[in-house]
């Protein structure tokens, strides 16, 4: 559960939040992850040609002795 801690102003609108550091980062996982979703579902969604990871990761290698 999220426990949250507000700062108010003077008239008492909230205008910041605390957090816990563990509270803190845990949010920064979830957002991370739901971009690494939406960035794959991108990816899966181009009409492109795929190669098996295995196979890019040689020819990477291959490009950087030639450099």
């Amino acid at each position: 559960m999220l426990k949250e801690n507000f700062i108010v102003d003077n008239t008492g609108n909230r205008i910041a939040v605390i957090l816990s550091i563990k509270e803190y980062m845990r949010l920064l996982d979830e957002l991370e992850e739901k971009d690494d979703i939406r960035l794959y579902d991108l990816a899966k969604a181009r009409k492109e040609e795929r190669i098996p990871l295995e196979q890019y990761l040689s020819e990477r290698k291959g490009k950087r002795k030639n450099a």
